[in-house]
């Protein structure tokens, strides 16, 4: 199958992981702190409202074909919502995800990290 092939939320559900993973080697880079500082901040930027925002920062940064993935993605219907996450920022959260990891399917981490770069802190 090529990564277009699948379903959103399948990519969504790599996408998750791969964003996170950057978001930990972020952390990890920007200063050597005790595990559980770490895992605060992550918990800061992966979640619905923080990946919203990211959705927001790199939408017009987008190529076509990255700006339809990300579409396809807030399209998908995942079934529920989290407790305390609104439906909108769940959408775009799962966007993004979907995007992340449709580029790592389709061989192109580095798109993934220069876009990732583009996002603040």
């Amino acid at each position: 199958m090529t990564p277009t092939q699948y379903s959103p939320l399948a990519l969504a559900f790599l996408g998750d992981s791969v964003f996170d993973l950057l978001v930990r080697e972020r952390l990890l880079c920007e200063a050597n702190r005790p595990p559980a500082r770490l895992h605060q901040a992550a918990k800061e930027r992966v979640n619905a409202r923080a990946q919203a925002r990211a959705y927001e920062a790199l939408l017009p940064q987008l190529a076509p074909e990255e700006a339809e993935i990300l579409r396809r993605g807030k399209n998908a219907k995942p079934g529920h919502v989290p407790p305390g996450q609104t439906r909108e920022d769940y959408a775009k959260a799962t966007a993004l995800e979907t995007l992340f990891g449709w580029l790592w399917l389709s061989g192109r981490p580095d798109r993934a990290r220069e876009l990732f770069g583009m996002l603040e802190g």
